[in-house]
Parts: structure tokens; C-alpha cells; sequence
């Protein structure tokens, strides 16, 4: 039986331009496209693992897998659908939380170079984010599932370049949590928001005491003080967006224009990720 799932992978990786995903054009390539080991890095996946997806020696891949996979490959809502069926199994039902980065919020990450953005579900699990926000909070590739939630790294006190005042942290907690609610409601047949939700009221008695509170709301800004290891302290405007038709979230971190942590956000650019190890989380 021809392998078809592999080939598509092949096709629809060797159709992105490295650059359009953040990574650096270096040296001459054989090929257009991505190569395995970048598709591995953008999907938080080993390579072992996309290469026997390509080469048809694994034939059962998870729904988490093959969302990740869509992801990184930019696919549209189309492709995503294809995927799932080259996969054998069906596309999530509406009652599952989506997860699937569309192309207007990809437009936007590709767009907004001067400024730190990043794409979350609905339950803040980071999905995508661009060159500049990598380099204010380091780079994310390498963290998985949990590592890239907002509330179970807040509240399992990760470490974190992210530090908010008495009032701004109370702030925060309170919107965030009070909007997992909502998106409980939401999607109630949801096994991994329901696995989430479990998990941060075993592991956090703040979390476990603020989620029976029974407050419901959205959390759209907050002001974050980052700690960068090369360039200092930024105090930064967070502002979440909701992107249309949709429950993912857009957050963008801007500073007054002529102020010392614009002149650092610049300084960031020019640097990006290459002294910077990943030691933060959002």
C-alpha cells in the first residue's frame, strides 16, 4: 500500500520557506523547504519520529501529533482536515477545543516583526509565536504540553522571567482563571481541558481555592515586568486579542515608543535568540 500520509508530509514541508517559520536561512540547503529536523523542532517532536511518519513505519499517529504536525506545517483548515483522514481518524468535533493556528493569525506573527507575539489556545497552551518574542522570554521550541501552559506554569511556580507586582499577580489569576472557567463551559467534552483543570487543582491550592470561586470572565491585559539575562529588566503592556471566528488568543507585548524599554525591545531584535538560553516561560 502506498504511503500516502508520508508523501503529503514531504510535500507540504518541502513548501515552507524556513525564513517564513523563523528559522535562519544558513548554510546552501539541497532542497526547498524545511528539513526533517526543523519540522521535529517546530512540532516538538524527535526526528526519529518524522522520518518513520515519511517513511510509512509509523502508521498511527495521535490526534495530538497529527495537530502539532498541521500546525507546524501551516496547513489550512482544508489540508488539516486531509491530514487527519491520510491518518486515519476523524478531525476534532466542535466540542474539542481548537488548537489549529489559522493563516490570518499566522499573517499577523509574520507581520508584526518589531513587536513580541505569541498565539495561544483557549485554555493558554502556546501554539506559535514569532522571532522577537522567542528572544524576550526564550526560545519555546524546545518545551512540551504543560511546559507551554500559562496557568500550570504560573501556578507550579516554574521558573520564569516574568515577575508581577502583589496586585498585578492577584490581577492575573483571578481574569485567568476566571476565563478557563468560560472555556470550560465552552467545551465540557474536552478530555485534555478536563485533565488541566484536575491536574492544577491537585497541584495548586491557590488555583484549586480560586476555581471554586465560580468566577467567570476574560483575561485581555495585564502589565509584565521580564527579567532578559543580556539586556535588564522591560516593563511591557500585555494585550490579548481574540482572533476572529475563533478562541485563540493573540498577545502582544508593546512599550511607549520612545522609552528605554523600546530601546531595549530594538536591541532584542538585533540580538534574537543566540546568547539566550530557554529559561522562560511567557
Amino acid at each position: 500500500m502506498s504511503n500516502e500520509l508520508g508523501a503529503a508530509l514531504r510535500r507540504w514541508r518541502d513548501r515552507i520557506d524556513p525564513v517564513a517559520v523563523g528559522l535562519p536561512a544558513g548554510r546552501a540547503r539541497r532542497a526547498a523547504g524545511l528539513r526533517r529536523e526543523e519540522v521535529a523542532q517546530l512540532a516538538g517532536m524527535s526526528v526519529d519520529y518524522i522520518i518513520r511518519l515519511e517513511q510509512g513505519r509509523a502508521t498511527a499517529p495521535s490526534e495530538q501529533v497529527i495537530t502539532a504536525l498541521a500546525r507546524a506545517l501551516r496547513l489550512s483548515d482544508q489540508e488539516r482536515r486531509h491530514l487527519f483522514l491520510l491518518a486515519g481518524r476523524l478531525a476534532p468535533a466542535n466540542d474539542r477545543m481548537p488548537s489549529h493556528l489559522t493563516p490570518s493569525a499566522q499573517r499577523l506573527l509574520d507581520q508584526m516583526e518589531g513587536t513580541p507575539v505569541s498565539v495561544f489556545d483557549a485554555a493558554w497552551t502556546l501554539i506559535a509565536w514569532n522571532r522577537l518574542y522567542a528572544a524576550l522570554l526564550g526560545d519555546p521550541s524546545g518545551l512540551r504540553d504543560r511546559e507551554r501552559n500559562v496557568l500550570w506554569c504560573h501556578f507550579t511556580e516554574a521558573p520564569t522571567r516574568i515577575t508581577h507586582s502583589a496586585e498585578q499577580g492577584a490581577r492575573f489569576e483571578l481574569a485567568a482563571v476566571a476565563d478557563l472557567r468560560a472555556v470550560t463551559a465552552r467545551y465540557p467534552l474536552d478530555p485534555g481541558l478536563t485533565s488541566l483543570v484536575a491536574d492544577l487543582r491537585r497541584a495548586s491550592p491557590r488555583f484549586a481555592t480560586l476555581w471554586t470561586s465560580h468566577e467567570v470572565g476574560t483575561h485581555v491585559m495585564n502589565t509584565k515586568t521580564i527579567h532578559h539575562p543580556d539586556v535588564g529588566p522591560l516593563a511591557l503592556d500585555c494585550d490579548v486579542l481574540t482572533v476572529p471566528g475563533t478562541d485563540l488568543r493573540l498577545v502582544v507585548y508593546t512599550a511607549p515608543p520612545v522609552s528605554d524599554t523600546a530601546d531595549k525591545l530594538r536591541l532584542l531584535d538585533v540580538i534574537g535568540t543566540q546568547s539566550m538560553a530557554s529559561d522562560g516561560h511567557f
